[in-house]
């Protein structure tokens, strides 16, 4: 929290602003001179009970409250406060988060006890009254409500007691009080207007003010500016008032002016800026500064050197109760001090930044704003940092100002804060006030809230608190009496490093400051371990011990490392803890965390030896080698570590120890060398932990031959070249120390890397041949390794072919390098291009290949017979091999051979003559010769792929289709091609681009019909590149007759589909009703959902027939008269009544039930296009329906009656619909024409004058409903009006709206464009009489024009409707199904009589 050093020098200047501590003031500043005769009443306040004492406040500066623990309450910040839920002891290790903000109790606050007992004493034994009203200077002073002020000193002794109960009847209450800032005056204000003025060293009464503002209003506020001589006041009509107090010739007067009068609104709440006295020749001192707040604005103004409005701010939208509050603070700002003004009403708080420019002006700056989520009803600022809020709820919160961080939340529900609702509301003078006043007034608490200096007082109905900040030592120890340590430390921490808000007590320049922290913080340490040992658990079980210091312990090492205080870490307070076993264990444990980010990587030798003590016995090895490798190994005792790594085989500790303790490389690779070498020299597969020692030494020789340190950090420059060449020598060793050169192969420690993985270590050599450049050393032992490699490797049977031609590739890559100084003899390559090309060896296959394909890749090294090669890979059958030498010789032909013969690669063809045939860089002489090796395996192709070879032959060769087609002799693999050539696609859409495309299609139509007829009608439907007449004898060719029916129907020969049809339902319906008579209807029925459609007949096949004849006759129908509806309809009709008949006779009742129910449907579907009576008629001249019963065609006359239930129905919900629409759409528009229109202003907007320009004239106004007026006269020179000369009336434009350019009229305007057209042409006439003639008693004639008033409100209701109307989509219904009378299909028609239609209501149109 460092300050600048101009700031910091302002800063210093004021007491209240130097970093929010209030310094030491002269005793003799409130030396208030004692009453010479105290009145009875005082004496009588004064006397104390039996068993009371005395309360003395010791005051700093006004009321000191630092040593009255005993009355103090010990507050928490919402924020710090701990809940202690045992379930902390879950957790299992405490993460410090040191981004946690902790404020711990940022408020002292305390009871006035001796000022509470005077005030209770007052009131029960002089009936002074209860407290309305309370302000703090140097003094306090405590209005009641018969009219008394009691004044206090800082000692909590009634010093006065000021009025008399009578005058107190007189004036009523107290409702508002002032000290000036000497504290020589105190002013009253009352319930009933009156003020009087007291001199607060003998007590005396100076003034008394009767007529300072109107009569019959209470005095809400009066203060005191910083001139002695004047003061505002706030009365309950709203207005404010400026008091100036004169004294000649011994005479006391004052003389009042309206500042603002509460008719143009409201003011309830005045603040006057005061300067601190530091302060007081601040320049904007002389402007005499008074911020008032209404109920809908704020004013700034100005009283010197005259009377001045500097700013008005209005206010957001609030709630109309929220109370207005206002609060000026002085600040530091840009290297100045400014007076700041926060304002608010409801949950925001708005800052103004008050200037004073060099030109003499007030200058206001707004700030950033404060907001809440709770209704403010108190605003007081305590530092220049801090502010203290009280809400609706009486909860106090601390808000610090930059950052807008809530600090500390306390309930003030205790204090019983006094409001001043009975003033707002003006019940002593009658209740004369407004009801938006005396709503505010509800939740008003003005005088019940006083700060100076960094204090702030609540008045309560029977007590009176005071609220300071705590200096940081208070914050802290208030935790840690809370027994909050951790907080505490926190917050500590946040004061050290400058981050805490509302510091008060920390003094001096940073580092100053951090070191009185620091010896704090030091002290919380101790107290924080003796308290945990104190705190902790002598019984039960081990892990609740561990918790309750793992809560503990790691928050010490944390601070501890932060102040860089390890000194005190390792030796007092580990020796504290070491006391207790689990803490030990616990401290020594959460070392491990810092010790691997590096914070920490010195250690003492006890706490070393008791670290590897600790960790070797618990068995957390891998922990222990974390640690050792971050640590200074000049503390460890080599010995010991190396001992205890070896045994728990802890490699990477080991090596880092060897390595930074001793500067030995090459021990570490003994060691891992004795252990992997033997079981691969037997061939036995390695364990999983020896596999992970080979990793660690591959990854350990790969760093010290790249000058990097293992396993982190680099090795000392001195050392680089040194270490290179000691783990060369011991790689190219002849032989290993620990066996006779008889019992080992040479190169023991090579030899093992290479059995262990070939690849990583050949990576390793060529990671480190790179920085080979100009060093003569380094490039002798390169070639020293290959040598050794070409020897360990060619001729060893022990090495397998990846691992041999691993090794030539690596060799191969190095030596076409430019700057290669390798040697290798050539004749080597063509060695391992035999041995990989072997024909006799089957192992390995893809794996030899891929070998030789990567040596060969490496390019200009190897060289090689390339005929001889072929001959070995074809030989091999090394396809790849044989693709790369071909490609070489631009042979493409041969690499589809290559393609077709490989097994592994065979579908990747396609792709490869795609590329191929599309890519540029190719000859056409290339692409021909490719193009003939296609057509020649192209049966082969499209055997491979049926899909692939289509798109193939679609792109690249669509001319050679017909010899394609030729050459394939299996007819249902002809089939599959064609399907996929003509299927459609986005890029090409089937056949554009292939020849005779028709007869393609007819191919595949005549295929299908053969070998898939399922699939036909899905063909006939997605293609259109078929002839009908040659489609149509194709399928007839083969008795296809649902697929007949289809092309017929797309013919337009709906009678010859319909006959189709119809034949077909009535052969499947002679199906079934033969099968019921043979098997019996019960094996019919059982026979429906059979796999073999064709073969047995089922009710399934028949609806599936139904449903298509009935399909064809929905299309017809819409395209034929009725006569022809009736021949397609009529005779299917009668096919199902007669095969009713015939079931009916011989068949079961579940078949005939089936039967009648789709006759049933045959009706209601024709019920749509066939008059009803025509149905009727024909259904009764049936045999079935003639004769017999009603109640055999009762199902099919209550079908119909539903269907006419539906119609009636939807004719009479839509007739409703409509009528309403139209009741609503009239009624709106009556109300918007006979609508009184409102004029915004009452002056015209073309000649700016009053609409009565002139009293003895008749003038006309037109008014639009924009709100704009105008003069008759005036439009008509604008020449605002439009239409035809010829229409007998004018219709106007508003200027003002119509103008292009913000009130030039424009040059034409097209009616139909028109958008503030006015909505009631109103020609208002006013007729004047003669002089003498009252002004309200005018005559106004109003004629309306309605006619464009109807046209404007049309469209104003007709753009409710975005969307079509209903009457609109009935209309599109209607004309869909014709002329005649339509019904809905069946499964939408309703079954009962009580039929409803769910429509949305009519949208609202506002007012």
């Amino acid at each position: 929290m460092s300050d600048s050093p101009d700031e910091h020098s302002l800063v210093s200047a004021s007491s209240q602003l130097n970093l929010m501590e209030v310094e030491a003031i002269d005793d003799k500043e409130f030396d208030i001179p004692q009453v010479d005769t105290p009145p009875t009443l005082e004496s009588i306040l004064n006397e104390l009970e039996d068993n009371e004492e005395p309360f003395v406040l010791e005051d700093t500066c006004v009321l000191n409250t630092d040593n009255i623990d005993a009355y103090s309450c010990d507050t928490s910040s919402l924020a710090s406060s701990d809940s202690g839920d045992p379930t902390h002891l879950k957790r299992k290790r405490r993460t410090l988060d040191l981004s946690t903000t902790v404020h711990g109790s940022v408020l002292r606050q305390s009871l006035l006890k001796g000022i509470s007992a005077q005030i209770v004493s007052a009131a029960d034994k002089v009936d002074a009254g209860l407290p309305t009203a309370i302000t703090v200077s140097g003094v306090v002073a405590v209005g009641t409500s018969h009219g008394l002020a009691l004044v206090f000193d800082t000692n909590q002794a009634l010093r006065l007691c000021l009025g008399t109960k009578s005058t107190g009847a007189e004036f009523g209450a107290v409702s508002a009080l002032s000290i000036n800032h000497d504290c020589s005056r105190l002013l009253c204000g009352f319930a009933r207007g009156q003020i009087t003025m007291w001199d607060l060293a003998n007590g005396k009464l100076l003034r008394t003010i009767n007529d300072a503002h109107p009569p019959g209003t209470a005095i809400l506020h009066v203060k005191f500016t910083d001139d002695p001589t004047l003061a505002v006041c706030n009365d309950s009509g709203g207005s404010v008032f400026e008091l100036v107090f004169r004294r000649v010739m011994g005479m006391r007067s004052c003389d009042s002016r309206c500042l603002f009068s509460g008719s143009k609104g409201e003011v309830c709440c005045i603040e006057p800026l005061r300067a601190p006295s530091d302060f007081r020749d601040h320049p904007i001192t002389h402007y005499s500064l008074l911020a008032m707040a209404s109920l809908t604005k704020i004013l700034v103004i100005g009283l010197k050197p005259t009377l001045k409005v500097w700013m008005t701010f209005p206010y957001t939208k609030s709630d109309p109760s929220s109370v207005p509050q206002l609060a000026w603070q002085f600040v530091p700002a840009q290297k100045t001090v400014t007076p700041i003004l926060a304002f608010c009403k409801g949950d925001t708080v708005h800052f103004l930044l008050v200037k004073k420019e060099e030109t003499g002006t007030i200058h206001v700056i707004k700030q950033r704003q404060l907001h809440l989520t709770c209704d403010i009803i108190s605003l007081s600022w305590i530092n220049s940092r801090t502010l203290v809020l009280v809400d609706s709820r009486e909860k106090l919160q601390v808000v610090d100002r930059p950052s807008q961080e809530v600090l500390e939340t306390l309930d003030l529900e205790q204090v019983q804060l006094v409001y001043n609702s009975r003033h707002f509301k003006s019940l002593a003078t009658g209740g004369n006030v407004s009801q938006a006043l005396a709503l505010v007034g509800e939740k008003a608490c003005y005088q019940s809230v006083s700060s100076h200096e960094g204090q702030i007082v609540y008045l309560g109905t029977k007590s009176a608190h005071i609220m300071a900040l705590r200096t940081w030592r208070e914050r802290i120890d208030c935790l840690v009496k809370q027994e909050h340590f951790i907080e505490a430390l926190a917050l500590a921490w946040s004061f050290h490093e400058g981050t805490a808000k509302a510091v008060v007590g920390l003094f001096g320049d940073a580092s100053k400051r951090k070191r009185v922290v620091a010896d704090k913080m030091v002290e919380l340490f101790f107290q924080f371990a003796e308290h945990s040992l104190k705190k902790c658990p002598e019984q039960g079980k081990i892990q609740v011990m561990e918790q309750h210091f793992q809560d503990v312990v790691p928050v010490l090492v944390e601070y501890c490392l932060l102040l860089q205080r390890a000194d005190l870490l390792f030796n007092q307070l580990y020796a504290e803890l070491a006391e207790n076993m689990v803490a030990k264990g616990v401290f020594l444990e959460s070392l491990e965390s810092y010790i691997v980010a590096d914070r920490l990587g010195h250690l003492t030798p006890p706490i070393m030896r008791d670290l590897l003590a600790h960790y070797h016995s618990t068995g957390k090895m891998e922990s222990l080698e974390r640690c050792i490798v971050h640590l200074d190994v000049t503390n460890l005792d080599i010995l010991q570590v190396v001992q205890i790594c070896w045994e728990n085989q802890l490699h990477d500790a080991m090596i880092y120890v060897f390595n930074s303790g001793m500067n030995d490389y090459i021990t570490p690779m003994e060691k891992l060398f004795a252990v992997i070498s033997p079981p691969l020299k037997c061939g036995k597969s390695l364990t999983d932990e020896e596999v992970v020692m080979g990793n660690k030494l591959l990854v350990y020789i790969s760093c010290c031959l790249a000058g990097r340190a293992y396993p982190l950090g680099d090795i000392p420059e001195d050392l680089v070249v040194q270490v290179k060449n000691q783990v060369f020598e011991f790689l190219i060793r002849l032989h290993s120390g620990d066996s006779s050169e008889e019992e080992e192969d040479v190169f023991p420690f090579i030899r093992s890397l290479l059995h262990f993985d070939t690849r990583e270590f050949l990576n390793v050599l060529a990671m480190t041949f790179e920085d080979f450049k100009n060093d003569k050393q380094a490039l002798e032992y390169q070639q020293r390794i290959v040598d050794i490699l070409l020897q360990v490797m060619v001729d060893n049977a022990d090495f397998t072919p990846s691992q041999v031609g691993g090794l030539f590739t690596f060799l191969a890559r190095q030596l076409a390098k430019p700057d290669n100084t390798l040697f290798v003899n050539r004749n080597l390559f063509d060695q391992v291009l035999e041995f990989l090309c072997c024909p006799d060896d089957d192992s390995r296959h893809t794996e030899r290949q891929q070998v030789l394909l990567e040596l060969l890749q490496v390019g200009g090294v190897v060289q090689y017979d390339e005929e001889r090669l072929l001959a070995l890979a074809e030989k091999a059958k090394f396809y790849q091999i044989c693709e790369f030498l071909y490609e070489k010789s631009n042979l493409y032909a041969k690499i589809i051979d290559c393609y077709l013969r490989d097994p592994l690669r065979k579908r990747e063809i396609f792709s490869y003559i795609h590329n191929l045939l599309s890519m540029p860089g190719y000859s056409l002489e290339d692409k021909q010769t490719v193009l003939e090796k296609v057509l020649q395996h192209i049966q082969e192709l499209i055997t491979l792929d049926v899909s692939a070879s289509a798109e193939l032959v679609l792109f690249h060769f669509p001319e050679e289709v017909q010899q394609i087609i030729s050459e394939l002799q299996d007819d249902r693999l002809l089939m599959k091609f064609l399907r996929c050539l003509l299927e459609p696609r986005e890029a090409h859409p089937s056949g554009s681009n292939l020849p005779v495309e028709y007869e393609l299609h007819e191919r595949l139509l005549d295929l299908l019909c053969r070998l898939s007829p399922q699939l036909i009608l899905d063909f006939l439907q997605t293609s259109q590149h078929y002839r009908l007449e040659e489609a149509l004898q194709i399928v007839q060719k083969y008795h296809h007759n649902e697929a007949s029916a289809y092309l017929l129907e797309k013919k337009g020969d709906f009678q010859g589909a319909f006959a189709v049809l119809l034949e077909t339902l009535k052969q499947k319906l002679s199906l079934l009703t033969t099968a019921g008579i043979d098997r019996g209807f019960e094996e019919a029925v059982e026979s429906l959902g059979g796999e073999d459609r064709d073969s047995k007949p089922s009710l399934t096949m028949v609806k599936d027939s139904l449903n298509n004849i009935i399909d064809l006759c929905h299309h017809s129908s819409e395209k034929l008269f009725q006569q022809q509806r009736e021949v397609q309809w009529f005779p299917l009709l009668e096919t199902m009544m007669f095969f009713q008949r015939e079931v009916k006779q011989h068949g079961s009742p579940h078949t005939f039930e089936v039967i009648r129910e789709l006759t049933m449907k045959v009706l209601n579907c024709m019920s749509s296009f066939i008059s009803l009576p025509a149905i009727i008629q024909k259904i009764l001249q049936d045999p079935v329906y003639g004769t017999g019963k009603l109640s055999e065609i009762q199902g099919l006359i209550l079908g119909m009656l539903d269907t006419f239930t539906y119609e009636q129905t939807l004719l009479e919900t839509t007739t409703s619909l409509l009528n309403r629409d139209l009741h609503w759409s009239l009624a709106h528009l009556h109300a918007a024409v006979t609508k009184g229109l409102h004029p915004r202003q009452d002056y015209c907007y073309i000649c700016l004058q009053h609409y009565k320009r002139r009293q003895d004239s008749v003038e006309e106004i037109i008014v639009f409903s924009c709100g704009h007026l105008y003069h008759f006269q005036c439009l008509q020179q604008k020449d605002c009006s439009w239409g035809f000369a010829s229409q007998p009336e004018q219709r106007w434009s508003c200027y003002k709206c119509s103008s292009s350019h913000g009130g030039r009229s424009s040059s034409f305007i097209k009616p139909e464009r028109q958008c503030s057209t006015s909505l009631a042409q109103t020609c208002v006439t006013s007729m004047h009489r003669e002089a003498g003639a009252e002004v309200d008693s005018n005559t106004v004639l109003v004629e309306a024009t309605l006619n464009l008033q109807q046209e404007q409100s049309w469209d104003q209701l007709r753009t409710l409707y975005k969307g079509p109307s209903r009457l609109s989509m009935l209309s599109q219904l209607s004309h869909c199904h014709g002329p005649e009378k339509k019904l809905i299909p069946t499964s939408a028609e309703p079954r009962t009589e009580h039929f409803s239609l769910k429509l949305s209501p009519p949208p609202l149109l506002e007012d």
